[in-house]
């Protein structure tokens, strides 16, 4: 089976990694172009849903100066997320090396990631950051997590929180 796609004669066809990046590139140039609304609340993240079927959600979110998605995981679902303007900053949790890795991600710059992926998203900046995120299949779940300093002193573990339901009813756990 390709890794774009994964098919069932009694499901829809989920998108894989590269179809999802592309999908999140392309509504970022719809938005870019002005034809989504876009509002910045400075008391909580803002979301919009864009586009919601069997096989796909895609999210419009902005991000205010200090808003952020805690340390999360997908549930059963691939994602990939394209900043339009402003700029994230990401910390991945890297089970091999039993920590997190930060990186930034820049107006243009896309990222997937596929089951499993625990991540943290915020925007430390002045500049409010708009981004659109797409999930595959849409999202049912999302747990919740805290590193842990391990016993031996090497590194971390995760230890998960809370898991939450999520859909298109109950955008407070995108991210």
């Amino acid at each position: 089976m390709s890794p774009h796609a994964v098919a069932s004669p009694f499901a829809p066809a989920l998108l894989g990694l590269r179809a999802l990046t592309e999908l999140t590139r392309r509504y970022a140039a719809e938005v870019r172009a002005g034809r989504h609304r876009v509002v910045v609340d400075p008391e909580q993240r803002w979301y919009n849903l864009l586009r919601s079927d069997d096989a796909v959600d895609v999210w419009l979110i902005t991000w205010s100066t200090e808003q952020f998605a805690e340390l999360h995981d997908h549930g059963d679902s691939l994602g990939a997320l394209t900043v339009v303007r402003g700029g994230l900053t990401e910390d991945r949790w890297v089970p091999g090396r039993h920590a997190l890795a930060g990186r930034r991600i820049g107006a243009g710059r896309s990222v997937g990631f596929g089951r499993g992926y625990v991540h943290e998203v915020s925007n430390p900046d002045a500049q409010a950051a708009v981004s659109v995120h797409a999930y595959s299949p849409p999202l049912t779940r999302m747990s919740y997590y805290a590193p842990d300093a391990r016993s031996d002193g090497a590194g971390s573990v995760l230890r998960r929180t809370r898991t939450v339901v999520t859909g298109p009813g109950r955008p407070e756990g995108v991210g």
